[in-house]
């Protein structure tokens, strides 16, 4: 069970570390590197090849501004992408949603909530749990002792 990490700036690491700490908590191997769609697009198209051959079963990938990264590493594999739109100009991210979001058929790229690399990280895992039954108990006991641990904090406060 692989997952790849891969964001189109040196910038975009704080938001994809959040992946990355998901990914380590649960236990999901997983490989990380900055990768430009419009900047290197050789080296992507041949990392994304190498990734299909090593047996990664889902991309995580982030991207802000017009955030092609996704779109187009979707493009090029039947992996399925998780795109993480990040904030990283003037429109708050919503640029990189709507460009996530508004992939043309037949390629999707599923996408969380902007600068939310976490989440993008639990989707993953989510899906490799409908293989691997290891992950799918580890998810189970995460959320049973979330909802644990908010439940035992449900005392009243004076507002």
């Amino acid at each position: 069970m692989k997952v790849a990490i891969i964001f189109g700036s040196p910038s975009d690491t704080p938001v994809m570390k959040k992946a990355a700490q998901v990914l380590r908590e649960l236990e999901v191997e997983y490989t990380a590197q900055v990768l430009s769609a419009h900047r290197t697009p050789e080296l992507l198209q041949r990392t994304i090849k190498n990734l299909e051959q090593d047996g990664t079963e889902v991309i995580i990938a982030g991207a802000g501004l017009a955030a092609h990264l996704p779109g187009l590493i979707a493009s090029l594999t039947l992996i399925p992408v998780i795109g993480v739109p990040i904030n990283s100009g003037s429109l708050g991210g919503m640029d990189a949603l709507l460009a996530m979001v508004q992939m043309p058929r037949p390629i999707p790229v599923a996408v969380v909530g902007v600068d939310n690399g976490a989440n993008a990280a639990y989707l993953a895992c989510q899906v490799l749990a409908l293989k691997y039954p290891g992950l799918k108990e580890r998810l189970a006991v995460f959320r049973a002792q979330m909802k644990a641990d908010l439940e035992g904090n449900t005392e009243k406060v004076e507002l």
